[in-house]
């Protein structure tokens, strides 16, 4: 992880900032912007994900949770200098770190999301339905990470970053996973994205996954044929971020506050359910009954519809006099 030093406050704005130490090489999605087709499957993306996990798994063992992890958020350090006990020297080391902690809580801290701060396509279901912030909620961000690593580009570049697109996610949306990817690889990042936070890996996992993969060759012919066809597709120019990312301006991969969104989106689900009204306005025939919320709620996204149904969970009675509950 990034380092912090200390903190300081800006004379004139007032604004407190946070020290910490300078990454001479930029973001993780710069890096893959200029040298994506230099990072290869084997030596490449999976070492950098290794770290990666690495860092985020050192966070997890003393309890705290990132809550904005992305790739805007991965800090390259090419400063790093360590000794060879053989030969006695000094080496350049390449260091892939977790920087921007300011949002970073205690996994037991259970206070309520009145605020979200946040990347929208990075960010777990769950948050978006008024969960906390949790580790696996940072590991369906590692998820997404996954995914950028194959392809170059950032998850849902080609959408508007609004409510609708937090429906779709809600939905189970999730960005295509690429030719070239091996069946493991894609397993995992599957894993990560289950809208189940309990059916996501742990970060300690998915850590000893990337280093059987990096250091004990497990699936090394898997991951040997995903090199040959990531060739081919970039050399027909289907894959990398010079022939795929086109980013709309609505959207937006700097963290900040999603409540608006969110709230939106409770009120297009409130303003979906059909008004109550006078008791007599639903006096009629079941069948009646189901035609009208089939047609109420059949252009909702399908989790929007499910959520409806079960907070309507009307009474109305049928015409003997009969109750019916639906659900």
């Amino acid at each position: 992880m990034i380092k912090i030093y200390g903190i300081t406050k800006d004379p004139k704005s007032e604004d407190y900032m946070l020290v910490m130490q300078y990454a001479s090489e930029g973001d993780l999605h710069n890096y893959l912007q200029k040298e994506f087709t230099n990072i290869v499957w084997n030596d490449g993306k999976l070492n950098i994900l290794r770290q990666i996990s690495e860092g985020l798994a050192n966070m997890h063992d003393v309890e705290f949770v990132h809550r904005d992890l992305h790739s805007g958020n991965i800090l390259f350090d090419n400063s790093f200098y360590s000794s060879n006990r053989t030969t006695y020297r000094t080496i350049r080391r390449h260091q892939w770190k977790i920087g921007d902690l300011g949002l970073s809580q205690p996994a037991n801290d259970t206070s309520s999301n009145n605020e979200i701060y946040g990347v929208i396509p990075y960010i777990a279901p769950e948050i978006f339905k008024g969960s906390s912030f949790s580790k696996e909620s940072d590991v369906y961000s590692m998820g997404m990470i996954m995914w950028e690593l194959t392809t170059g580009c950032k998850p849902f570049a080609d959408v508007d970053h609004d409510h609708n697109l937090i429906f779709k996610i809600l939905d189970g949306v999730r960005p295509k996973i690429t030719e070239d990817t091996p069946e493991c690889y894609a397993d995992l990042m599957k894993s990560c994205w289950d809208p189940d936070p309990q059916k996501r890996p742990s970060i300690t996992e998915i850590r000893e996954t990337f280093y059987e993969w990096c250091f004990r060759n497990k699936n090394i012919e898997q991951f040997n044929q995903a090199e040959i066809k990531r060739n081919e597709l970039m050399d027909s120019k289907k894959l990398g971020p010079k022939f795929t990312e086109k980013t709309f301006s609505k959207a937006i991969y700097t963290s900040r506050p999603l409540s608006f969104f969110i709230s939106k989106c409770s009120t297009i689900s409130l303003s979906t359910l059909i008004p109550f009204g006078k008791k007599q306005d639903y006096i009629s025939t079941e069948l009646e009954f189901d035609i009208d919320i089939e047609r109420t709620l059949n252009v909702l996204p399908t989790s929007l519809r499910k959520r409806n149904f079960e907070e309507l969970n009307i009474g109305t009675h049928d015409n003997c006099g009969k109750h019916i509950r639906t659900s």
